[in-house]
């Protein structure tokens, strides 16, 4: 995902980025955890994605796929043709973090006003130009060189009642908040989140979690 980001999406907009920002730059990693975010440096002048590995892990399922943005995106935008699947999921992260780049290198990324209408902007015309196409290309042909499969068949979810019913009051469950595994017990079943209670350093905390998120803890 690194390398198809450097080649696909940055190389052909490098030029443009630094006539906006002479000498930005762009690192790419892959973090341990979930987390999967671009940032900038100003004094190095430089442009940071990172993805995160867990996060490429829970796009292989549909179970913990479908509670990200980027499958909803892919859905309501109809990118690639509306079909959610590992390929393109992917593929469309890629794309979904360099769209952040382009905000940010046009000016258009303000504190509280991040997938705003710019954003999409640059996003849909990753998709309409074909560079969403050509990264999931990109992506297909160097898994396969490495013997990786990467499915390119598309998802069945299962349906939102089906879920509501698989939590109960009381639950011990666990999910990811992005860096680590976190422990709690469920307090509330919403519609398409619950409300989990969190023992922390002799505090109460309280999260709303997608129910896709949701895994029953492992019995003591």
């Amino acid at each position: 995902m690194c390398q198809a980001t450097r080649d696909i999406l940055w190389a052909p907009a490098a030029s443009w980025v630094r006539k906006q920002n002479q000498c930005a730059g762009l690192v790419l990693r892959v973090g341990s955890g979930q987390a999967t975010y671009h940032r900038y440096d100003p004094r190095k002048k430089q442009h940071l994605i990172t993805y995160g590995a867990r996060m490429i892990a829970a796009k292989h399922q549909p179970e913990t796929a479908q509670g990200w943005l980027s499958t909803r995106e892919i859905r309501s935008r109809g990118y690639f043709e509306g079909e959610v699947s590992v390929l393109n999921l992917l593929a469309h992260t890629c794309c979904h973090e360099f769209a952040h780049l382009l905000q940010h290198s046009a000016g258009q990324r303000h504190y509280g006003s991040v997938h705003n209408r710019h954003f999409y902007e640059a996003l849909d015309e990753l998709h309409h130009s074909g560079a969403a196409n050509a990264t999931r290309l990109y992506l297909a042909e160097q898994a396969s060189g490495c013997g990786i499969e990467l499915s390119a068949g598309p998802f069945e979810f299962p349906s939102p009642a089906a879920e509501h019913r698989h939590w109960q009051v009381g639950d011990s469950v666990v999910f990811d908040d992005g860096r680590r595994e976190i422990q709690g017990q469920v307090v509330r079943v919403n519609r398409k989140t619950c409300t989990v209670t969190v023992s922390q350093h002799a505090r109460i905390l309280r999260y709303r979690v997608p129910l896709s998120l949701l895994r029953r803890a492992a019995a003591a």
